[in-house]
């Protein structure tokens, strides 16, 4: 058997091929092969069109399928009779508004827009911060329910024609398996679901003037979604009634992907951007929404993935940590600080000269917009405590890197204070976890374990996909042939430097909030 995973990303859609028996990844494709343009018709728009995604999947199944035949030494249509299920993974945060015959009626406002900020900050105000936070969990923010609002306004002939609204997983399913259908984890990401009465939101609905028709069919994370259409399977050169059996958020995904399920364990990525993303047990939220609370994958409270977690009615939220000035101040630096041409190993190896903590040089790294973990301000990148007769680029190489550890650390002391545990924490190695120096900062900083794994996205929807086909018993299975490469333990005799370069760091920080 075997098993499909797509990831729908804003820079590509990915395709996977996995053998169901072995747990190995037999292909991997994307497409298209250079970023795929996001359309920005005003300062702070950003939109793609759906069909593009679709566009995008039939290239990356074409590709990925013909070298997964070539690995298993069979030929396509043979493979094409042994897929079992699909699973999906998708950009979070999205609106896709379709009409009565399934077709989008507008380009999606994905993830990075921002025109609906005021309309989450005065549903805020309206339904007060006590009610937002107790049945959200959140503000209603720039997320997908304040993104409808601005349609329902600024385009008023489109709103009419919607018949249901969906996020970019919802959409791909869709397309897939003619059903449209949505989940908990999904809704909870839009801000349309109420935690407190496990059911829509019923004040926010009617608070934006929505009707609850616009709401697909809600289905369990792990569950049939759909099959494949037999004009689909014909489009992708793939076999009819397959079904699709998952879907999730891409940092919900993540987190499945790395085996992140239970309360204190904790998935991270540090690409252009930093994401640390927790399992909580309890039903919690920062009070000043510095971080976002989403229905995890496993959670079962009310008639949700009982089939996939049937023993007990469990709470895992995700709690999410988004920093956005990750990898690009480290990219920022090596093409403004560093000798042209100088790689990041090399980068690396500079920073290794400097002590723990920079000799006292500082850098905030939030210069990449406005960060949620600080309430929205856009601060800018600051660098403090530069001597000119001790501080060269070798200073700004680590204290760069320990500025984006030390921006995580912020971070996940606020998840700390709902109740969370910050134990373990599993990473893909890439992006900024290939750098031992971040690796070790941060396992310095936080004291937690760090654990290295080979895994993707489209993977982790190909395993998801078989956990909610009863392929795999659970997660254990699923995920038992995950290969752990590295093991990065705190280093116990450093750790009172690093606390005290966090702490001169967080009193650079905190006089900069006092300035914003």
């Amino acid at each position: 058997m075997y098993l499909i995973g797509y990831d729908i990303g804003s820079s590509s859609v990915k395709a996977c091929v996995v053998d169901a028996q072995t747990g190995k990844t037999l292909s991997t494709a994307f497409y298209p092969k250079q970023e795929a343009p996001i359309l920005s018709l005003k300062a702070g728009w950003a939109e793609q069109e759906p069909e593009s995604w679709w566009n995008y999947l039939k290239s990356a199944t074409a590709e990925a399928m013909a070298a997964a035949a070539e690995k298993a030494g069979r030929p396509v249509s043979a493979l094409k009779e042994g897929l079992a299920a699909i699973g999906i993974s998708y950009q979070m945060h999205g609106l896709v508004c379709v009409d009565r015959t399934q077709k989008a009626l507008r380009p999606a406002i994905i993830w990075c827009d921002s025109r609906a900020v005021p309309y989450g900050q005065k549903a805020m105000e309206t339904l007060g911060a006590d009610f937002c936070l107790s049945h959200l969990l959140n503000s209603p923010g720039n997320f997908t329910a304040s993104k409808l609002a601005w349609v329902k306004e600024h385009e008023p002939e489109v709103y009419e024609k919607i018949d249901k609204v969906m996020l970019p997983g919802d959409y791909i399913a869709m397309r897939l398996t003619g059903t449209a259908c949505t989940t908990v984890s999904g809704l909870s990401e839009g801000m349309f679901w109420d935690f407190k009465h496990n059911c829509v939101c019923k004040e926010l609905m009617e608070y934006y003037g929505f009707s609850m028709d616009l709401i697909p069919e809600i289905r369990p994370t792990f569950s049939e979604q759909g099959r494949v259409t037999e004009t689909v399977a014909e489009e992708l050169g793939i076999k009819a009634g397959i079904p699709v059996t998952y879907r999730a958020g891409d940092q919900p995904n993540n987190a499945l992907s790395l085996n992140v399920f239970n309360p204190g364990e904790i998935a991270s990525t540090a690409g252009t951007s930093g994401v640390v993303y927790g399992v909580n047990g309890t039903v919690n939220y920062d009070p000043l929404s510095r971080v976002n609370t989403f229905a995890h994958v496993n959670h079962s409270a009310g008639t949700y993935n009982r089939a996939a977690f049937p023993a007990t009615e469990q709470t895992r939220l995700g709690v999410l940590l988004c920093i956005n000035g990750t990898g690009i101040l480290n990219s920022w630096v090596r093409r403004n600080v560093v000798p042209e041409g100088c790689s990041y190993e090399e980068m690396n190896r500079m920073a290794e000269n400097v002590p723990v903590g920079s000799e006292g040089l500082s850098i905030i790294p939030f210069g990449n917009g406005a960060e949620r973990v600080m309430q929205n301000k856009e601060t800018g990148c600051a660098v403090h405590g530069i001597n000119f007769n001790i501080h060269g680029r070798n200073h700004i190489v680590r204290a760069a890197q320990e500025g984006i550890v030390f921006s995580f650390r912020y971070g996940i002391d606020v998840m700390k204070g709902m109740g969370m545990d910050v134990n373990k924490i599993h990473a893909g190695q890439a992006n900024m976890f290939l750098s031992p120096l971040f690796r070790d900062t941060l396992a310095g900083v936080t004291g937690a374990v760090i654990e290295l794994y080979e895994t993707d996205g489209s993977v982790g929807a190909a395993k998801g996909a078989g956990i909610g086909a009863g392929i795999y018993k659970d997660n254990r299975e699923a995920f038992s042939s995950l290969e752990r490469l590295k093991v990065i333990e705190p280093d116990t005799a450093l750790q009172p430097a690093y606390e005290e370069a966090y702490q001169r760091w967080l009193n650079v920080l905190r006089s900069i909030e006092q300035i914003h």
